[in-house]
């Protein structure tokens, strides 16, 4: 069945009976955790924000008594294993940021997605999450300041990290069997940054993904081991919800764009994907509706190889002039051929 944000009338009793029982099969799994003597964890996420207010992302779930699932050896990590979680729901969480505390509920999924009031100064900034029976767990959020005025929004699947997303099977497998260390990086896109953010001081990155949030550990660790700057990850829930079947992928980026735009209405933004999915449409459609929010749009082109079996066909390449588009658009294979091209855009 196609991914839908809402399930279609004919369906919904389906779509009602598949929450009720998600819903007895989460209480059956808490059930048994507690009996095995599993406990509270608390994860903190980077967040983001500004020196009025910030947005912290985190999650409650209950985890084993050694901290990973039984027989899991630590230097490996397969990505079916992220999704054997067990969120802790409807639970307070003390959220403190800058010397204040706020109290905040998990939803269904066990996460924290709470915008807060606070008054930091920009850079990153700690934030502390509690609850009852679990271990206080500190991480940061960055805030951006008002003087900011470039900022990097980058997609990770075929932009920074092959994954051959478009190719359903290889994308499965990638994602539930294949041990994270074998991921490979996109040439050149993290020198690309890195110059970005030199040439852009106090330049954010926003990595934003249709990736689901029990990936976001592997994501952390990929882009720390091939030196990509720190940022937070924008990602999505995972399975039915009280109001639709899975993620919506283009509406979650769709949507988080926007929000960008709202809260950093003086931050252009530097678009980066890929033509291997929809980030093109999604972000040429923001380009359209919020023209000020885009200082430009750079995609990476896959092979042919990968093209054809993206069920596509290879983009033109190169450096659009502003008569093409209303924005700096360029296109190439790898880092260093965006890079060159930004560079006689102006951008770098």
């Amino acid at each position: 069945m196609a991914i839908s944000e809402e399930a279609p009338p004919a369906l919904r009793p389906l779509h009602a009976r598949t929450v009720r029982l998600s819903d007895a099969l989460h209480r059956r799994a808490v059930r048994r955790a507690l009996d095995e003597g599993w406990q509270p964890s608390t994860t903190v996420y980077p967040g983001y924000g500004s020196p009025r207010s910030v947005r912290v992302l985190g999650r409650l779930l209950l985890t084993a008594p050694d901290g990973r699932e039984r027989g899991d050896r630590p230097e490996v990590v397969r990505g079916w294993r992220s999704f054997l979680t067990v969120p802790v729901r409807d639970a307070s969480v003390v959220v403190e940021v800058g010397g204040v505390e706020h109290v905040v509920t998990t939803d269904r999924g066990g996460f924290v997605d709470a915008t807060l009031p606070a008054a930091l100064e920009p850079g990153w900034r700690p934030v502390t999450l509690r609850a009852e029976g679990a271990e206080p767990v500190t991480g940061q959020v960055r805030v951006i300041g008002d003087d900011v005025e470039v900022g990097i929004v980058s997609d990770i699947d075929d932009t920074v990290m092959v994954t051959a997303l478009p190719r359903p099977l290889l994308a499965a497998w990638n994602t539930f069997v294949l041990d994270e260390h074998a991921r490979a990086p996109v040439p050149g896109m993290a020198v690309l940054y890195e110059r970005l953010v030199r040439r852009h001081t106090d330049a954010p990155v926003l990595y934003l993904s249709t990736g689901a949030w029990n990936v976001a550990p592997a994501l952390t660790r990929f882009l720390h081991r091939h030196l990509y700057p720190r940022g937070p990850l924008l990602l999505t829930d995972w399975g039915p919800t009280p109001d639709r079947w899975f993620r919506n992928g283009r509406l979650h980026k769709e949507r988080t764009l926007r929000r960008l735009a709202e809260e950093f209405p003086h931050v252009r933004w530097l678009l980066v994907g890929d033509d291997g999915q929809r980030d093109e449409s999604v972000y040429a459609a923001f380009a359209r509706e919020r023209p000020g929010s885009v200082a430009a749009v750079a995609i990476r082109h896959l092979s042919p190889t990968e093209s054809v079996l993206a069920q596509g066909l290879p983009g033109p390449q190169g450096l659009h002039a502003p008569g093409d588009r209303e924005h700096l658009w360029v296109s190439a294979p790898d880092g260093a051929g965006l890079a060159r091209l930004l560079r006689q855009g102006g951008l770098l």
